[in-house]
C-alpha cells in the first residue's frame, strides 16, 4: 500500500523536485502540494494524507505554526520538517508542535525517504545533523530552554506574522474572519508582551525567530 504525502514549501521548484524524488518510488504519491501553511492546513482536512513534507518559512502562515494545527486537527497525519532553518529554537519548536521528523534541506534525498518511512510506521526521524543536545532540551523539557513566542496565544502569532510581511488591519481581518478592532487589539497585546514599540522592531523580532523571512 502506497504512501500518501503532500509537499508543503513556497517555491515551486523545490515541490517539483520533491515530486520527482518521491514519485521516483513506487510506494510513494503525492496526493497534494501548497505554497503556505494555511493553504496546507485546508488541504491536509480534506486529503488526510499519511505524512507532510513542510518547510517552515512561508508567508501567510509559517511552517511550525501549520504544523500544530494539522496535528492538532488530523492526528493520523505525521508531519515532517524539512527546512534550511538549523537553529535550536526552530527544531525545538517545531518537535513541540508535534512534528514527527526534521531534516535539513541539504539532506533531501535518500535520507527523506526513511524519514517519511520512520514517521509512518510510528517512530521520529531527525537528521544526524540535529545535535544530541538540541534532542535532550526538548525531551527533558530543561528550564533553560524559553521560547520567546512563547508568551504570545497562536492567534498572536497568526498577527504577527502577518502584520510584519506587511498586511494592514482591514486584510489580517480578512484573512482570519476576525473584526479590525480585534485584530488592533491583538496587535497592541502581543506588542505589550514582547515589549515591543514600533512595526520595524517586530520585523526584526520575527526574522531573528523564524517567523518569517520577508524574502
Amino acid at each position: 500500500m502506497s504512501i500518501s504525502v503532500f509537499l508543503a514549501d513556497d517555491h515551486t521548484i523545490v515541490r517539483d523536485g520533491l515530486r520527482s524524488l518521491l514519485e521516483a518510488h513506487g510506494d510513494m504519491k503525492i496526493v497534494g502540494e501548497a505554497a503556505n501553511g494555511r493553504d496546507a492546513i485546508r488541504a491536509v482536512r480534506k486529503l488526510k494524507p499519511d505524512v507532510v513534507i513542510m518547510d517552515i518559512l512561508m508567508a501567510d502562515l509559517n511552517g511550525i505554526e501549520a504544523t500544530e494545527q494539522i496535528c492538532r486537527e488530523c492526528p493520523a497525519t505525521r508531519v515532517v520538517i524539512l527546512s534550511m532553518q538549523s537553529s535550536s529554537e526552530s527544531i525545538l519548536r517545531a518537535l513541540r508542535a508535534g512534528a514527527r521528523g526534521y531534516l535539513f534541506k541539504e539532506s533531501a534525498g535518500r535520507e527523506l525517504i526513511q524519514a517519511i518511512h520512520a514517521v509512518r510506521a510510528g517512530h521520529r526521524y531527525l537528521s544526524a545533523k540535529v545535535s544530541d543536545q538540541v534532542v535532550g532540551a526538548f525531551l527533558k523539557q530543561e528550564e533553560a530552554y524559553r521560547d520567546p513566542l512563547s508568551v504570545l496565544s497562536r492567534r498572536e502569532r497568526e498577527v504577527l506574522q502577518l502584520v510584519v510581511e506587511g498586511r494592514t488591519s482591514a486584510e489580517i481581518a480578512g484573512t482570519l474572519f476576525l473584526s479590525v478592532k480585534t485584530v488592533e487589539t491583538y496587535r497592541s497585546r502581543l506588542m505589550k508582551k514582547l515589549g515591543i514599540g514600533d512595526i520595524p522592531g517586530l520585523i526584526k523580532f520575527a526574522i531573528q525567530h523564524g517567523l518569517t523571512s520577508l524574502e
